[in-house]
């Protein structure tokens, strides 16, 4: 005998939900909810705006997420910025890790003299800048970073490769 499983779909966005979205829309953020998801919605990503989309999230979909914003004007300064453009030749293995705070554990710290081989990074205030030229996957500095229990960063913290941040 086979279970039924029945797929619910969540409920509409109420009257009140719907102008929240909007409202999200019209600042006009880039939202980076969770690991690796880069959402552009457009331009001006305040930090103020952080806690509202939470709420928003919570309430909706029943999911306690923190949230970085990062504005049109942020994510120009820094794909301009570009500290590793010299070596990181494949968008596919540069990483910018956005932090809700800067670090507060120095990332030289948490390496304690570790070989990271040929990878590279450079932390500038609530971006860290990582190149991995042998791939993420087998990256010596991200295996270390992910095992780290205290920092850098020990709030929030999420990446997304070079190139979805350059488009």
């Amino acid at each position: 005998m086979h279970e039924q499983h029945s797929r619910t779909t969540p409920p509409q966005p109420t009257q009140s939900e719907q102008s929240e979205l909007a409202t999200i829309r019209v600042h006009r953020a880039i939202c980076i909810v969770g690991s690796d998801r880069l959402r552009s919605a457009g331009s001006a990503g305040e930090a103020h705006t952080s806690r509202p989309i939470e709420q928003l999230i919570e309430k909706r979909f029943g999911l306690a997420v923190n949230t970085i914003l990062r504005g049109h004007d942020e994510m120009t300064r820094i794909v301009a910025k570009n500290p590793l453009g010299d070596v990181a030749t494949d968008g596919s293995k540069y990483v910018v890790a956005f932090m809700a705070e800067p670090p507060q554990t120095p990332v030289g710290a948490v390496l304690d003299g570790a070989d990271i081989g040929d990878d590279r990074y450079i932390v500038d205030g609530t971006e860290m800048y990582v190149w991995c030229p042998g791939g993420l996957r087998d990256s010596p500095l991200m295996t270390i970073l992910g095992k780290a229990k205290s920092g850098p960063s020990t709030t929030c913290a999420t990446g997304t490769r070079w190139r979805s941040c350059s488009r």
